[in-house]
C-alpha cells in the first residue's frame, strides 16, 4: 500500500518539519524581536507577569526573542535539539497564558497549539538528518 510504504520517508519529513517550521518561525516571530532592541525585549519580556513573575522583564524578553531566533535555528539544524524545543516550549506556554488571559482560548489557540508541537518534537527528536543524529 502506499501509505504505509511511506514511513520510510520519515526521517525526511522530520527535515521537512525542521527546516519549514523553523524558518518560517524565525521570520514570523523571532527576528524581527531579536533586532528590535531594548525596548521591545522590555515589552516582551512583561508577558511573564501572567505566570507570577514580576522582575527583569527585559532578561525575560531577551529570552523569548533569543529562543525564537537561535533556538529555531538550531531546531532547523536537529542541533542541540531538545533543549531547543524545551526553550521554546515555556517561550510558548507563557504567550499561551498571556493569551488566554488578555483575549480567551481563540487568542491563545495559536500559541498552544505551537507549543503542542514542539513538545511532541521533545518525544520524537530531529530524526536522522541532524547534527544530533539523536
Amino acid at each position: 500500500m502506499i501509505l504505509t510504504s511511506l514511513t520510510r520517508f520519515r526521517d525526511w519529513g522530520l527535515l521537512f518539519l525542521r527546516v519549514a517550521l523553523g524558518a518560517f518561525y524565525i521570520y514570523a516571530h523571532g527576528w524581527h524581536k531579536l533586532a528590535a532592541g531594548m525596548r521591545e525585549w522590555q515589552s516582551l519580556g512583561m508577558a511573564v507577569r501572567y505566570v507570577g513573575i514580576h522582575h527583569f522583564y527585559l532578561f525575560w524578553g531577551l529570552m523569548a526573542a533569543l529562543s525564537e531566533t537561535l533556538g529555531c535555528a538550531l531546531v532547523i539544524l536537529g542541533l542541540l535539539f531538545r533543549p531547543a524545543c524545551m526553550l521554546l516550549l515555556i517561550t510558548l506556554c507563557v504567550a499561551s497564558a498571556m493569551d488566554l488571559h488578555i483575549g480567551g482560548p481563540e487568542k491563545a489557540s495559536h500559541a498552544i497549539e505551537l507549543a503542542i508541537l514542539f513538545f511532541s518534537l521533545l518525544f520524537i527528536g530531529p530524526g536522522k538528518y541532524s547534527i544530533d543524529r539523536s
